[in-house]
């Protein structure tokens, strides 16, 4: 294991009443540039009182930008929770941000190596102290060139059936208006002039292992797995489509050998 690997080694303790008052600054703080360069906009909450539930739960949600880690830990803010976001490891290695990801409980996520599972203990971990915790089950920033949704890996469905925690899908359209892959700071001014809309759809909650016939004490196979994961996603891409107003090419997310076409 690399040096690197080693000191992001995927774990996670409870924040403090101080990590509490530091997420409800930086949110106040974000917030306020979030909405200078962007207008983000709840059209539709479908979870009860217009919240999320209480206790553990997992929220996961589309991948269009670098933005999105940012807006979806603010629409969980208005949702009432703060999220403890399963983040890329990127994220922890800046001198910048990464002693506050860490400080406000969030999770790295290391692809690619052998800490990578351990990231889903770290994540279990916070849902076992009734955390909620967000997550782009795509894994990446979509590659299609139309921004749809492609298909999910199955991380979020396993944590759902490990921890019996609810899923709560968020669909985020226009995200990849407020940041995109190049000329970054060129579109964050002209942002401030035209704010682009990002709309937010929020969806019921999922019980995944209702949806996978778990039973206790009995593994769920693979197959069953990878269907379950498919129909969360398909609720995730229909709220996407229902945004953008027109039907999604692949209802359960783009597949590998059809991004690009």
């Amino acid at each position: 294991m690399s040096p690197v690997s080693s000191r992001l080694e995927p774990t996670w303790q409870r924040p403090g009443l101080r990590a509490a008052l530091l997420y409800a600054v930086a949110a106040s703080l974000l917030g306020v540039v979030a909405s200078a360069v962007s207008r983000l906009e709840l059209t539709r909450r479908a979870v009860p009182d217009g919240e999320l539930p209480d206790g553990p739960v997992i929220v996961v949600a589309n991948h269009t930008s670098v933005a999105d880690g940012i807006l979806l830990a603010l629409v969980g803010r208005r949702l009432g929770r703060s999220l403890r976001l399963m983040a890329t490891g990127g994220v922890f290695r800046s001198a910048l941000v990464g002693p506050l990801a860490r400080r406000l409980g969030f999770i790295p996520v290391l692809r690619g190596t052998a800490s990578a599972a351990g990231s889903l203990d770290a994540a279990a971990a916070a849902l076992a102290a009734g955390e909620a915790v967000g997550l782009f089950p795509e894994g990446r920033i979509t590659r299609d060139r139309q921004h749809w949704p492609e298909r999910s890996k199955t991380g979020a469905v396993r944590l759902a059936l490990r921890t019996g925690a609810p899923v709560v899908p968020v669909a985020l359209v226009g995200a990849q208006q407020v940041v995109g892959t190049s000329g970054i700071l060129p579109r964050l001014l002209r942002n401030t002039v035209l704010r682009p809309r990002v709309s937010v759809a929020v969806g019921e909650p999922i019980d995944v292992r209702r949806l996978a016939g778990a039973r206790d004490g009995v593994d769920v196979d693979d197959a069953t797995v990878r269907r379950v994961a498919d129909e969360v996603m398909a609720a995730l891409v229909t709220q996407v489509a229902e945004l953008r107003r027109e039907p999604a090419p692949h209802p359960a997310g783009v597949p590998e050998d059809a991004l690009g076409a």
